[in-house]
C-alpha cells in the first residue's frame, strides 16, 4: 500500500530557508547523512551487546556511492533501520518539526541569528536538500517480522511513504542531486569531503571500494596502550610536510565533561606569524571545525593536534561553537593540563627542558602574558638565559644577581642585551663591572620584560646600552671629574658644535679612563615605548612610534680624550670630537651613508698626518 501526506508546518517554504541559512556550507550534508548511518550503526552494536538484538551482525560497513548518469548519491548502512512508522515519526515528525521552529524563530531575524540554535535531533537530514531536488529512503528495521519502508520527498511539504522490497535491515539514503549541485557527482569531490569530515568515524566508511576511515584514532585509546611512534605517526597523518614535534598532551577526561584528544608541541621557534587553526575539532569522532578559538586558549593555538568532546554546544550547522560554561570549564582544563605537562618535563629533565626551550618558551611567554593562572604555574618552569648561554629559572636569576646588581635604592637591576653581536661594546662593559647580562632577543620579549617588572618585587629592567655602565645601577660611590665646571662646560659645547644634531644631547660624565671616550645611548622608556609600539603595544604606544629617536651622548670627562679636544688649536678640536662621536657610533651600527664616508676619510686623513 501507499500513502501520500502533508508535512504538518506552518509554512511552505522551510526548504529554501534551510538551504539558504541552516547550512552555510552545502558540502556537510554528507557528513550529517555519513553521521546519522554511522549512529544507526553503532546504536545496533549497542543493542546486540546488551543481548536486545540476537540476529547476526556481520559486516557494519556505511557504504557512499556515486552513480553520475543516473545523477544519484547513495548512503546505505546495516544498522538499526526504520520501519514506515518510524519514518513518520522521525523524519516527518520530530525532524521536521524541529526545523520548523528554526523557521519559525529566526525567519525575520538576521541570518546571524542562525547561530544561536542549539542542534536538535534529526536535522541533519534536511541538509540532503541542500544539493537534491528529491531524496528517497529505502529502510527495513532490525525488528523481526517488519515490512521494508520507503519514502520520497521532492523538496516540499508533500512526501510518500510505501511499503518495499528489501532484503537487508539498513537504511539507504538515495539523493537525486539537483542541477545547479553538479559538482558533487565528481567521485574526487566526495572523496575529498569523506577525508575531512570522516576520516576518523568508529565504522568503517566505504567508497568506490575502499574504506576511506581509521575507525580508532589514537586519541581513543588509553595512552599506557600507545608508544612514541604511534604519537609521531599519528602527527604526521595530520600534518603531512611538518617536523616532528617536541612532545605532545593527550588529554583523556570524563568528569564534569567528556574530551579526548592529543596537543601537540610544534617547532615554531620564535615566529608570531604561525599558521593557526591547526587544532581540529571533533564531535564523537567526526569533524565539525578548525576554529576552535573559544575551546584552545588564545596562547595555545599556536598548537596543533585533535580535540574531540560531545559536549561542546554546536549551533544546528555545527559550524559555530557557542561560548557557555561547558566551554569555559573546557578551555580552563587545556591550560592547566599544558601547565602540568610543562612542569613535568621541567622536573623530570631539566637538560632536555632547556634544550627545547628556544621552541616553547614562545608558548610559555605568550601565555604567561595572556592568563594568570597560567603564569602562576608558569613562573617556576620559565627560564631566561645569559649571554653565556647559562638558564635560570626567574627565581635563581634574582639569587643569582641581588648580591651584585643592587642600586642605591634596593632595586635589583637586571641588565639585558636584545643584539649580543651590535650591543657587544655595552655587554662587555657590564661584564668587566661583574654585572651578568641576559639575552632577550625574543620577539614577546618587550611584554614579557614589562610583565616581570610588575611581578617581581623590587626588580627593574634595562638594556645594556640605556645609560653609560655608572648609571645602569647607580651606587652611593661616585666617579670623580678631573675637569673643572668651565671645562665642562666648554667641552660639551665643542661637542655639541661637532654634532651639530637637536636629537643627540649631549652631558659630560665622569666616567672610568678605561670606558669609552663617548657613549651613545637611547634611555630604556623611549626605547621601551617604541619597541612595545612595533610589536602591538595597543593605541596610547602609537605616538612613541613616531617619534623621532632622541639619544644621549655621554662625554667621558676622564678619558685623555677630553683633554686633546679641549687643548686643540682651531678646527682641530671640533675634528676631534666628530671623530670620537663618529667612533660612538659606529659602536652601535649607526654610521651610515655619507656620514661613514666622511668618518673613512677622515681617519685616513689623521693617519697621514701623525
Amino acid at each position: 500500500m501507499q500513502e501520500k501526506g502533508s508535512i504538518s508546518i506552518h509554512t511552505e517554504n522551510i526548504f529554501p530557508i534551510i538551504k539558504k541559512f541552516l547550512y552555510s556550507d552545502h558540502e556537510i550534508f554528507l557528513r550529517e547523512l555519513v553521521s546519522n548511518a554511522v549512529d544507526a550503526t553503532q546504536k545496533l552494536k549497542s543493542l546486540a551487546q546488551l543481548g536486545e538484538f540476537k540476529g547476526e551482525l556481520g559486516e557494519l560497513k556505511v557504504k557512499v556511492s556515486v552513480d553520475k548518469e543516473a545523477r544519484t548519491i547513495t548512503i546505505s548502512d546495516r544498522g538499526l533501520g526504520m520501519t514506515g512508522e518510524e519514518i513518520k515519526k522521525y523524519i516527518n515528525q520530530i525532524a521536521f518539526s524541529g526545523a520548523s521552529e528554526f523557521v519559525e524563530k529566526y525567519k525575520e531575524k538576521d541570518a546571524a541569528a542562525k547561530d544561536q540554535i542549539i542542534g536538535q535531533f534529526g536535522l541533519g537530514f534536511y541538509s540532503a536538500f541542500m544539493v537534491a531536488n528529491e531524496v528517497e529512503i529505502f529502510s527495513k528495521s532490525y525488528k523481526e517480522d517488519t515490512e521494508a519502508a520507503h519514502w520520497v520527498c521532492d523538496g516540499s511539504t508533500e512526501f510518500s511513504l510505501e511499503t518495499a522490497e528489501k532484503a537487508d535491515r539498513g537504511t539507504d539514503v538515495v539523493l537525486h542531486v539537483a542541477e545547479d549541485s553538479d559538482e558533487f557527482l565528481e567521485a574526487a569531490r566526495l572523496r575529498t569531503i569523506l577525508t575531512k569530515y570522516c576520516k576518523f568515524l568508529p565504522i568503517e566508511i566505504e567508497f568506490e571500494g575502499e574504506v576511506i576511515n581509521q575507525t580508532a584514532p589514537i586519541w581513543t585509546k588509553q595512552p599506557s596502550e600507545l608508544t612514541d611512534e604511534d604519537y609521531t605517526k599519528f602527527y604526521q597523518e595530520l600534518y603531512p610536510f611538518s617536523e616532528a614535534p617536541l612532545f605532545w598532551i593527550h588529554l583523556n577526561v570524563d568528569y564534569p565533561f567528556n574530551l579526548t584528544g592529543i596537543l601537540y608541541f610544534p617547532k615554531v621557534k620564535d615566529e608570531l606569524q604561525f599558521q593557526r587553526n591547526k587544532i581540529q575539532l571533533y564531535s564523537r569522532q567526526v569533524f565539525i571545525t578548525d576554529e576552535v578559538k573559544d575551546v584552545v586558549p588564545e596562547f595555545l593555538m599556536l598548537l596543533h593536534g585533535v580535540i574531540d568532546s560531545p559536549d561542546i554546544p554546536l549551533n544546528v550547522s555545527r559550524s559555530f561553537l557557542q561560548a557557555d560554561a561547558a566551554v569555559k570549564k573546557i578551555n580552563t582544563y587545556i591550560t592547566k593540563k599544558v601547565a602540568d605537562k610543562l612542569a613535568e618535563l621541567f622536573r623530570k629533565d631539566r637538560m632536555g627542558f632547556e634544550e627545547k626551550w628556544s621552541d616553547i618558551g614562545l608558548f610559555v611567554k605568550y601565555g604567561m602574558l595572556s592568563d594568570e593562572k597560567f603564569y602562576e604555574k608558569a613562573k617556576d618552569f620559565a627560564l631566561v638565559q645569559n649571554v653565556g648561554g647559562k638558564f635560570f629559572t626567574l627565581k635563581e636569576y634574582q639569587e643569582f644577581v641581588q648580591a651584585n646588581q643592587k642600586d642605591k635604592n634596593d632595586q635589583t637591576v637586571v641588565l639585558y642585551t636584545t643584539d649580543p653581536e651590535s650591543q657587544h661594546a655595552f655587554v662587555q662593559a657590564a661584564q668587566d663591572r661583574g654585572y651578568d647580562v641576559l639575552k632577550l632577543d625574543a620577539v614577546l620579549d618587550p611584554h614579557f620584560i614589562g610583565q616581570l617588572e610588575q611581578k617581581l618585587e623590587k626588580t627593574t629592567f634595562k638594556r645594556v646600552d640605556a645609560d653609560t655602565v655608572g648609571k645602569l645601577i647607580e651606587k652611593d660611590e661616585q666617579q670623580e671629574s678631573v675637569l673643572s665646571d668651565d671645562d665642562k662646560t666648554k667641552l660639551q659645547e665643542l661637542y655639541k658644535g661637532a654634532i651639530s644634531n637637536e636629537h643627540m644631547h649631549v652631558q659630560v660624565e665622569a666616567l672610568s679612563p678605561q670606558d669609552a671616550p663617548v657613549v651613545i645611548t637611547l634611555p630604556e622608556f623611549m626605547r621601551r615605548m617604541k619597541d612595545m609600539q612595533r610589536t602591538g603595544g595597543g593605541g596610547g604606544m602609537q605616538m612613541f612610534g613616531s617619534l623621532p629617536d632622541s639619544y644621549t651622548v655621554s662625554v667621558n670627562a676622564n678619558h685623555p680624550i677630553a683633554q686633546r679636544v679641549l687643548k686643540a688649536e682651531g678646527e682641530a678640536g671640533s675634528k676631534l670630537a666628530r671623530q670620537a662621536y663618529d667612533l660612538a657610533l659606529l659602536a652601535q651600527g649607526m654610521l651610515k651613508g655619507e656620514a661613514l664616508t666622511a668618518f673613512v676619510k677622515r681617519s685616513a686623513d689623521l693617519l697621514a698626518t701623525e
